[in-house]
């Protein structure tokens, strides 16, 4: 009778939770969606280019996509240009500033790296075409993070096609959802959810956006949903709530939830900016919203009993207006919320059911601009900057600095975390990070 107790109360407590917990890293933002490894994961603390580097290998093309495990190889995706330059060609987007012209076309290829000596293991190229728009020049071509299920690979290159690769390389299928034209031609980036046999895209940009779950088997539509939004780079997040999943994806007019199964809207919530970033994180039966343009906005919404339009209502536990995140996306550990005041160095974090905050801001005086998400593991948090200098925090009452490490590259993805080990992929190498 205990042990039936002990049961039924483990499965009511992850009945709220994201999508089950997978061991490894196998999709954006980590197993849970949270950007937490495992419990067992036993990363190291300090590294430099001459210490706890295991491998690095030097990445063909441009790509901000960050790091998933598969089995054995560590998968990313690249732009690599091709051929004869032309002449630079910007998108003519309104407003478009600060972008990278279109000079040459572009292969979009698909990189699986040996995790234990850092070898290229096979490289697969999706689609050569030239881009219609460039991207921002702290973006790339390739930005959207691959997923996997352990015997399949999914990418997307947004315009450019996605696709699902098997371990080999061998390519499965592979789809057009037509073409993307983002806000200011600042290119694209949200990645697609994976979970069970469904893949979901958020199309959202300067045309009709929409979303859709695709067939894993097939990349054919389950559904798709016209959706009343522009442009945002933020990825959707499956979350279970009462044994069924749903999607949710942040916009400018309204976070919605989606059903995963038939894609009707179960729930809707005004309050963000526009220009929308950051992916959301959900545990214990909250899931937690941000954005930092015109407008700055983090909310906590509890997702059981959310129906319909919830705007100002009671299912928001609690919004601030102050160091909410923008580029990076939040971090949920131990319960407690931790993110960045739009792309710089000032760190908060605050208790994910209340938003007090006992502690902090705290200023990470190492770091400068920061476009890569807060990772977490072994009671440590890791934040990495554009100039490759990654600081190491405790986690515990009071966040306390633990290290400061340097490589010689730039990052702006997301480091990936696997047993004792950090892959950080660079604008020109892929390390492997352990002791």
């Amino acid at each position: 009778m205990k042990t039936s107790f002990v049961l039924l109360l483990y499965l009511f407590l992850c009945a709220f939770d994201a999508s089950a917990e997978e061991p490894g890293w196998t999709q954006w933002r980590g197993p849970s969606g949270t950007g937490a490894a495992t419990n067992d994961a036993t990363p190291p603390v300090t590294w430099s280019e001459t210490e706890n580097i295991r491998w690095k290998t030097k990445l063909p093309g441009l790509g901000h996509s960050s790091p998933i495990i598969a089995g054995d190889l560590v998968v990313v995706t690249t732009a690599i240009p091709e051929g004869k330059k032309q002449a630079p060609k910007y998108s003519g987007a309104p407003g478009a500033h600060d972008n990278l012209p279109v000079e040459q076309a572009h292969s979009f290829v698909t990189i699986a790296v040996n995790r234990v000596d850092g070898k290229i293991a096979w490289s697969t190229k999706l689609n050569n075409s030239m881009p219609h728009e460039g991207a921002h020049n702290s973006a790339s071509l390739a930005s959207a993070s691959p997923a996997t299920n352990g015997k399949h690979i999914y990418v997307s290159f947004g315009s450019h096609g996605l696709g699902c690769l098997d371990l080999t390389g061998k390519i499965v299928w592979q789809k057009s959802l037509g073409r993307m034209n983002t806000k200011h031609g600042h290119g694209e980036g949200a990645t697609p959810a994976l979970f069970d046999d469904r893949l979901v895209v958020n199309w959202d940009h300067e045309g009709q956006s929409f979303i859709a779950a695709l067939d894993t088997k097939n990349g054919e539509p389950i559904w798709r949903k016209d959706r009343d939004e522009v442009t945002s780079w933020a990825s959707p997040l499956v979350v279970t709530v009462a044994d069924k999943q749903q999607v949710i994806v942040c916009g400018t007019e309204r976070i919605r939830a989606y059903d995963l199964t038939t894609g009707k809207v179960v729930w809707q919530c005004g309050g963000l900016s526009a220009n929308v970033v950051a992916t959301p994180v959900a545990g214990n039966g909250v899931v937690y919203v941000g954005s930092s343009y015109e407008i700055r906005s983090l909310m906590a919404i509890k997702l059981a009993g959310a129906k319909g339009d919830i705007t100002g209502s009671d299912q928001v536990l609690w919004q601030r207006r102050i160091r909410t995140p923008y580029v990076p996306s939040p971090l949920l550990y131990e319960n407690r919320l931790y993110f960045l005041g739009h792309y710089q160095n000032v760190l908060s974090r605050v208790e994910g059911p209340t938003g007090e905050e006992p502690v902090g801001p705290f200023r990470l005086g190492p770091l400068g601009n920061i476009y890569a998400s807060p990772v977490a593991a072994n009671g440590r948090v890791y934040i990495t900057d554009l100039e490759g200098v990654t600081q190491v925090l405790s986690s515990g009452e009071i966040p306390r600095p633990i290290a400061v490490n340097r490589l010689d590259d730039s990052f702006s993805a997301s480091a990936a975390i696997v047993d004792d080990e950090i892959f950080l992929r660079g604008r020109e190498f892929l390390y492997c990070i352990g002791e």
